[in-house]
């Protein structure tokens, strides 16, 4: 199983549903990251659908920006974009300005968990944080702990976490519970509410 793809110029990345459906979204070319499949992004929208209109939403190790930019195509209000390469913040940035929705966004260069205090500094709390960090990397402890120490899902929001099937998601973390997993293929999806 491949678990970091490095995805050439021909890859096809696509806004399922919304305002801009269908718009494709610029691939990541020879950097090395792994976009939500089509079908997960799917299930994860069918799944926090009525969620997401009016939302204020996170997304953590975004990448190309395909996840933050379906929540605005289905009608977020906001989101916060978080990745720590200067080459991939540039492709949101572009991926931003093919859907038109660059006054709905904002891009904050940092890495996990150093990104949490500028999050904290932000003042936002979220109603949807989505997460889907390098697989075995260890790193989803350490992200939703920084959610709980930050205060940074609103009540009844929800942090989500994407992984590989080869880990297991933490029952809970800090004051955040998992409520809900599944699994798609090599994926599992885990949502986590604050108890």
């Amino acid at each position: 199983m491949v678990l970091n793809l490095v995805l050439r110029g021909g890859f096809q990345i696509r806004v399922i549903s919304g305002s801009v459906k269908g718009r494709r979204l610029k691939s990541p070319g020879n950097l090395k990251i792994r976009p939500t499949a089509d079908r997960v992004k799917e299930a994860l929208f069918n799944i926090i659908r009525d969620r997401v209109p009016g939302s204020i939403f996170l997304d953590l190790f975004a990448g190309t920006g395909n996840i933050g930019i379906e929540a605005l195509s289905r009608g977020a209000s906001m989101v916060v974009f978080v990745e720590q390469h200067y080459k991939t913040i540039q492709l949101i940035k572009e991926n931003l300005g093919l859907t038109g929705f660059n006054d709905y966004a904002t891009l904050l260069k940092g890495n996990i968990p150093s990104c949490f205090s500028s999050l904290g500094a932000m003042s936002y709390k979220y109603d949807l944080i989505f997460m889907d960090p390098p697989y075995l990397k260890d790193l989803i402890n350490c992200a939703l702990s920084g959610i709980d120490e930050y205060d940074l899902l609103l009540p009844g929001g929800q942090a989500i976490v994407e992984c590989s099937k080869l880990e297991d998601l933490p029952l809970e973390v800090n004051k955040l519970r998992l409520i809900r997993q599944e699994k798609y293929g090599d994926t599992i999806l885990g949502f986590y509410m604050d108890i």
